[in-house]
């Protein structure tokens, strides 16, 4: 019976298919920056009214936040969405030569319009399962805003927001097919701005404090600094203000915009205020102030292997989609647009040889236009460059990802070509793809007992040294 029941859920996403491509096609057409996505979460909001959850807005304070909940008692599982888009990606669907709808505009480069559609299937199929089960437990679709700026997940974890579930489950678009594992860079974002004294450059150069010399000088200052942080640690920064653009002028404002990241999140916050000390000393070395403005933060991510097994088990039984000779055609046409990769895909590849020889084979040795497999499961604590804030989720509660093939082999992320298919047929199954997986996985979190406490107990374990927060108290999600 209860295998049934879970069948049902799980085809239940093929059932409305056409209702998902439709919602996540409206979504890409209506591309919104990081915490500027309010279409899109009006859209979700409506969405999840009619489909019969309770939604509450403004969550955590954040005006494009929100979460639907269906159900009553525990355990309570949480889906996450995202779908914020990325500034000079505008790209028109099903091209396969840049060619912008808006030219600097805006466009889902990294698939988030089929992100947040594709948990929302999830979500909307666990519903269904609690509904003819009759079995008592929650399942809860967040719509968290600001991933490619701003880590709203994150401003929700300095509120505690995660801690109420028993554990959480994402997906990412991808070129693979792939339960996600390992460990990734925290990171700290912070505008400095600085105040000086303008003046004529030649006939009173000493009337004048010069704050784009401050910039210059803390930029002088990190450089140094370099020496003296451990290998994992990595420091950008860019000016985002010089000043001006008369040279005969001491410039009066300047600024500049740091991003501080490191393998833990307790380490991003200790470089961090070396970064502040820096400066403080390029304002006393040039007469001028500063204000400082956080932007946001996230934590390194924590893998749970139990809950990696179970999605495991269920990518593997639904399978990798099927594509057309159509499909396969255009993919290929796309990927003789960028560089092509020797490496073979996939975060086990990256740390386990076999692995690496096996998806070589999988991949005919990288020539495939689409990944059209499930990639071996590999579980492990391995670092990988980026950031996200779902690693944030992952300290408050057990939280597990896959990745899904909404775009083809070995595409560069925040590129126009995953714009340019962010509406193709092949992106859509994809998300259809991700959608039973989470579904599936949800589903055994809120049956197998065994699972969530194997699950939970190795949570406990990894985030014995507490977390920490990177979100000032005092700060608050700002749109830049």
């Amino acid at each position: 019976m209860e295998k049934n029941l879970k069948k049902a859920a799980i085809e239940s996403v093929d059932s409305m298919a056409e209702f998902y491509k439709k919602l996540a096609d409206r979504i890409w057409e209506n591309p919104e920056l990081s915490l500027k996505e309010f279409h899109s979460a009006a859209l979700y909001c409506d969405t999840l009214r009619e489909l019969g959850f309770t939604v509450t807005e403004n969550l955590c304070g954040i005006k494009t936040a929100f979460c639907g909940a269906y159900g009553s008692g525990r355990p309570v599982i949480g889906i996450l969405g995202e779908f914020d888009a990325l500034s000079g990606l505008s790209q028109k669907a099903g091209a396969a030569v840049w060619d912008p709808v808006s030219p600097g505009g805006v466009g889902h480069g990294c698939g988030h319009n089929l992100l947040g559609v594709g948990s929302l299937a999830a979500a909307v199929a666990v519903k269904r399962y609690l509904e003819e089960s009759g079995r008592p437990g929650t399942v809860i679709f967040y719509g968290c805003p600001g991933e490619e700026g701003g880590s709203g997940k994150a401003y929700m974890a300095r509120e505690g927001l995660w801690r109420q579930l028993d554990a959480a489950l994402c997906w990412h678009p991808s070129d693979v097919n792939q339960v996600k594992t390992g460990t990734n860079n925290s990171s700290i974002q912070v505008l400095y701005t600085f105040s000086g004294v303008a003046a004529h450059a030649a006939s009173e150069p000493y009337n004048g404090r010069s704050a784009l010399d401050a910039v210059e000088l803390m930029n002088v200052g990190v450089q140094f600094l370099r020496e003296h942080m451990t290998d994992d640690c990595r420091i950008h920064y860019a000016i985002t203000d010089a000043g001006g653009i008369s040279p005969n002028v001491v410039q009066a404002k300047a600024s500049v915009l740091y991003m501080v990241r490191a393998n833990k999140v307790a380490d991003s916050v200790k470089l961090q205020a070396r970064v502040d000390d820096i400066a403080r000393g390029a304002a006393l070395m040039t007469g001028t102030s500063f204000e400082r403005l956080f932007i946001d933060g996230t934590a390194e991510l924590l893998p749970n292997f139990a809950i990696e097994k179970a999605l495991y088990k269920n990518l593997t039984e639904i399978g990798a989609p099927s594509y057309t000779e159509e499909e396969r055609a255009y993919a290929a046409t796309l990927k003789a647009t960028y560089p092509q990769s020797s490496t073979p895909p996939g975060i086990g590849a990256r740390f386990d040889e076999g692995i690496a020889r096996t998806v070589r084979k999988l991949t005919e040795n990288m020539t495939r236009p689409l990944n059209d497999f499930v990639l071996p499961l590999y579980s492990g604590t391995g670092f990988t460059p980026g950031s996200t804030d779902v690693g944030d989720v992952s300290w408050q509660t057990p939280t597990s990802q896959i990745e899904a093939v909404t775009w083809p082999a070995d595409v560069p992320g925040h590129s126009w070509q995953v714009v340019a298919c962010g509406k193709s047929s092949f992106a859509h199954k994809g998300m259809l793809l991700a959608g039973k997986v989470l579904a599936a996985t949800a589903i055994d979190l809120l049956t197998d007992e065994a699972l969530l406490a194997a699950a939970r107990a190795e949570f406990a374990e990894r985030s014995a040294d507490g977390y920490v927060c990177p979100i000032e108290p005092d700060a608050v999600p700002i749109a830049l």
